[in-house]
């Protein structure tokens, strides 16, 4: 069984109550439970953290017991050399995701420090996103 980690950063705890105009109402705990159902043949695990350190942590003990991570690093997207450099520093391929299209969003968000070192990037696509990242993951593994 493929096993596939879902990493979502700072704030993204937030979900259906943060800005729903841009991030839409339904927690990602509800999300998850959707993913799990449409993947049964998956093993999804999900974390999240505020906490930069914390989301380096995660992605080096991925690389070692994951097939693939699915990794939303939010607003450290746009600031995190040290998230760039885990992500090349494990084999496994890592999806970026956002919720948002960052690049229609201010101009700050269209800097990706991880787009260069992820196996591909999606964005813009609502939470569908992360379904999207799984089968690319499983298709290419």
């Amino acid at each position: 069984m493929k096993k596939i980690l879902i990493l979502n950063g700072p704030n993204l705890n937030m979900l259906g109550k943060r800005q729903p105009e841009i991030y839409g109402n339904r927690s990602f705990e509800d999300y998850f439970r959707k993913l799990k159902k449409m993947f049964p043949q998956v093993q999804l695990d999900y974390y999240q953290s505020n906490h930069e350190g914390d989301l380096i942590d995660k992605l080096q003990e991925a690389g070692v017991k994951y097939d693939g991570v699915v990794f939303n690093p939010a607003a450290y997207t746009h600031t995190s050399i040290a998230l760039r450099d885990t992500v090349s520093a494990i084999e496994i391929p890592v999806a970026e995701v956002h919720i948002s299209n960052i690049y229609e969003r201010e101009k700050f968000r269209h800097t990706s420090y991880i787009k260069d070192v992820a196996a591909f990037s999606i964005v813009g696509k609502g939470m569908d996103g992360y379904a999207e990242a799984v089968e690319r993951l499983l298709k290419n593994n």
